[in-house]
């Protein structure tokens, strides 16, 4: 079984900095791809970041440029925020895609006050 515990969230001034952290345990053999994922109030969620087992990393166009993610040699998976905007307020998910289906993780709370 595959557990993903996302850590890290919390609440920052516009123009700041989190760093998001999600653990992964388990059977892992067969990932193709891990990334975050957000989803605001009202809102569906959203794609944010991914990166494949080989390390191509894809981003959303709202947060090229201010957003990083990067896995370790265990695949514990991680995203460096910067110059946050409140409109990146949301929850965030870490997501597993492995052998074809997806894991998700409860959600860390990112707020980002004006």
């Amino acid at each position: 079984q595959v557990q993903l515990v996302e850590s890290g969230g919390g609440l920052v001034q516009a123009g700041g900095s989190l760093s998001l952290s999600c653990a992964v345990s388990g059977n892992i053999i067969g990932v193709e791809s891990m990334g975050w994922y957000r989803q605001a109030p009202g809102k569906q969620r959203e794609l944010v970041a991914t990166i494949t087992n080989g390390g191509s990393t894809n981003y959303a166009d709202s947060v090229k440029g201010r957003f990083t993610i990067f896995a370790d040699n265990t695949k514990n998976t991680y995203l460096q925020m910067n110059s946050l905007k409140p409109e990146d307020t949301a929850v965030y998910y870490c997501n597993f895609r492995i052998l074809e289906y997806d894991y998700w993780g409860q959600g860390t709370q990112v707020t980002v006050s004006s």
